[in-house]
């Protein structure tokens, strides 16, 4: 999995709403059937923060809860987007009728 997959599986979870790193891991297993390792996971929450994409809600004991900021859903949105395009072209090219 190439770290902007990481990222993209990080802010599909988000939408759901806020979580901290284990619960984001168990979703984005939950919905691909593969965790993610440490260093992939916090990675990309590093990463997604730097880009202003997520923001922590601060400490709550051991965990460090995130969340989506409206710039987050607005770039995840138009990636969606874009791979769905992607995806609906290539399986038309593969002659199968998407879902």
């Amino acid at each position: 999995m190439q770290a902007n997959d990481s990222q993209t599986l990080v802010l599909c979870v988000l939408a759901n709403g806020p979580m901290h790193g284990y619960a984001i891991n168990a979703a984005i297993e939950e919905l691909t059937g593969e965790r993610l390792g440490p260093g992939s996971l916090y990675g990309a929450l590093a990463r997604l923060e730097a880009k202003e994409l997520i923001e922590s809600l601060g400490e709550q004991g051991r965990q460090r809860p995130v969340r989506l900021t409206p710039k987050g859903r607005q770039v995840l949105e138009q990636e969606l987007r874009s791979m769905a395009r992607v995806a609906e072209a290539g399986l038309r090219n593969l002659g199968v009728t998407p879902a």
